[in-house]
């Protein structure tokens, strides 16, 4: 069965928008997000025109920065520290990466706490692990976990299989999970024997960003796939996993796009809301 992301984004954002329009009712205001970009990446304006859009649409406030990429490391300081004490901004997504010449960890950890909507903090990380209830979640995390209870797929008890240990997914997913009751695994595309794991595994989790390089033999019957990877090919844009062959041997896959992608950007949102009613006290 493939579990459909985007449409159960759409619901998420559906109730988003209905609740947008009920608080600003009764507070006359509304989320606001500030979006920055330092560059012309095309592939990241791109995505952020999107979260632009999103707004609009959702009925949130933006507030977008476009800075050029020869901006000081001071300078983005600078912004950040503005945004933070806008108060009409609730969330702030600094677009990844940045120039060489700026020190990322710097620019994050400069973020106030309480408008980290991407969940990329120290802090929030920290708070996620000790299971905390006022963490803010990293989103493609927060959306597979989404995506997961839509279809009742239960965690307690489970072998889990994470392939990837990055700071924005691996390592918060596997925080999750064991949250929830899942026995996990965390594994990279240099583990020995990862086959023999996979193998094993009730759930896999990829993204490490190898176009389709989970297969089918590396599954047991049965097992529930989510695909994390989005890579660009001749063939177009597939995931980490080899869809044809992976779903021959598993119950629910994660299509490539259409799986984990729109819940991210959802969640994104979702978090944005949360931070806004927070300081409502709604």
């Amino acid at each position: 069965m493939k579990l459909d992301g985007k449409e159960l984004a759409t619901k998420i954002k559906d109730k988003i928008r209905e609740d947008v329009i009920k608080l600003k009712e009764a507070t006359n205001r509304v989320p606001g997000l500030a979006i920055v970009l330092v560059g012309d990446n095309p592939a990241s304006k791109i995505y952020v025109n999107s979260k632009i859009k999103g707004c609009k649409e959702l009925g949130f406030e933006s507030f977008a920065h476009f800075l050029s990429d020869d901006i000081s490391e001071v300078e983005l300081l600078e912004v950040i520290e503005n945004l933070n004490k806008d108060e009409r901004v609730n969330g702030i997504l600094v677009q990844l990466p940045l120039p060489k010449h700026i020190d990322e960890k710097k620019i994050i950890d400069k973020i106030a706490l309480e408008k980290d909507v991407d969940g990329f903090k120290p802090e929030n990380l920290g708070l996620l692990m000790l299971n905390d209830e006022d963490a803010i979640i990293s989103c493609t995390p927060a959306g597979i976990m989404e995506i997961l209870d839509n279809y009742s797929i239960s965690l307690e008890g489970k072998d889990v299989v994470m392939i990837g240990r990055s700071n924005i997914v691996g390592k918060p997913m596997a925080s999750l999970l064991i949250n929830r009751g899942a026995t996990v695994t965390i594994c990279n595309s240099k583990t020995k024997d990862l086959q023999e794991k996979t193998k094993q595994a009730d759930i896999v989790i990829i993204a490490i960003g190898k176009a389709k390089f989970l297969t089918g033999d590396m599954l047991k019957d049965g097992a529930v796939v989510i695909d994390v990877g989005i890579n660009r090919t001749e063939e177009g844009l597939c995931g980490d996993v080899d869809f044809v062959s992976a779903s021959e041997k598993c119950s629910h896959i994660t299509p490539v796009p259409g799986g984990v992608g729109p819940m991210t950007v959802a969640m994104l949102f979702q978090n944005t809301l949360r931070v806004f009613k927070k300081i409502k006290h709604i």
